[in-house]
């Protein structure tokens, strides 16, 4: 980004996206906050500095509009959570949607197009930690299409030089963050079952540092044309992710649970709740954040974009556990002490 460009950031009413056009704000940025349901967004309007447009990203004349005087994007939106979602509707702005943003950046001259997809278009990591150059075996309709999506991006790269960069981050947490909010709640209130033993790996990162990341490849020329992950600087069992949180809330360490058990009951709950239209309380998709390996290296990230993690696991989950509470008190109209 130069001087106090303008920027666009898609998916910004979500929790990274609503954590990066914050900091972007901060940073002097005009920023334009683009998402499909901006409601939450709106307190935070500044007419000519933060600019709130609601809207579908994967329709071509909101993009236009979301694309005026912009010199930098941050694309963020994506078909992610929702288990009865379609396949159709996951390609449609997944892959679909990225193929007309990019054609609309080239039209109007976008300087820097910095696109967020996910770890998870590795699909299983049979040997962690996993690299850039590790085969990608997606096997759910997210992760495909989140693959899919790289295509479409790096074959502009490689036709015309679109200058593009490729972020993959790994679980991003922190303040706001449902799951991480889930997951407090959930081990606080002795609800929680860990799925096994626990010893899978789960490679983490502090949302302050995620948009970090996001910065640093706004200006890196070295990272044009690259995908790279993000992450912090260890992977960590899942037990200890768990203990961690357990640790904080106060709550005793939950009781686990067989995998193969926990995968019938996901796949009954996909079958018993999708006629209704509602998401389960288990899911493959949700199961897989406890049960997949994800350790990976940081090492591009630190050569091309200059990277380095400042949060590791226990001060972050600690922060992130200091603001939920506190807010929670404010809701319950607690006065601050």
């Amino acid at each position: 980004m130069s001087g106090r460009s303008r920027v666009l950031v898609t998916g910004a009413g979500g929790f990274i996206g609503r954590h990066l056009a914050e900091g972007l704000a901060r940073d002097g940025h005009p920023v334009t906050a683009l998402d499909v349901h901006a409601e939450h967004l709106r307190p935070l309007e500044r007419p000519g500095r933060f600019d709130v447009l609601e809207g579908d990203v994967a329709d071509p004349d909101v993009q236009r509009r979301a694309l005026d005087g912009v010199d930098t994007v941050f694309h963020l939106a994506a078909a992610h959570l929702g288990v009865s979602a379609g396949d159709a509707e996951f390609r449609r702005v997944n892959v679909e949607g990225v193929r007309t943003l990019v054609a609309s950046c080239r039209e109007v001259g976008v300087r820097r197009f910095v696109h967020c997809s996910s770890v998870g278009v590795f699909g299983e990591i049979e040997r962690p930690p996993a690299d850039e150059t590790t085969p990608c075996r997606p096997d759910l309709v997210y992760e495909r299409t989140k693959l899919a999506g790289e295509g479409v991006i790096l074959d502009a790269v490689r036709a015309d030089g679109f200058p593009a960069v490729i972020l993959r981050p790994v679980w991003v947490y922190g303040p706001g963050c449902p799951r991480t909010e889930k997951l407090f709640r959930s081990i606080g209130r002795g609800r929680f079952v860990l799925a096994g033993r626990g010893e899978r790996l789960r490679h983490c990162v502090y949302v302050d540092d995620m948009v970090e990341a996001f910065r640093l490849a706004s200006r890196a020329d070295a990272a044009l044309g690259q995908v790279i992950i993000v992450g912090d600087a260890e992977a960590v069992p899942v037990r200890r992710l768990v203990e961690e949180i357990a640790r904080l809330t106060g709550a005793r360490m939950p009781r686990s649970i067989p995998l193969p058990l926990l995968g019938l009951a996901a796949r009954g709950a996909e079958l018993a709740f999708l006629p209704l239209g509602r998401e389960p309380p288990i899911s493959r998709r949700t199961l897989k954040f406890f049960t997949a390996n994800t350790a990976f290296s940081i090492a591009r990230a630190r050569a091309l974009l200059g990277y380095e993690p400042r949060w590791d696991l226990a001060t972050g989950l600690a922060e992130t556990w200091r603001r939920l509470a506190a807010r929670t008190e404010r809701e319950r109209g607690v006065p601050a002490s």
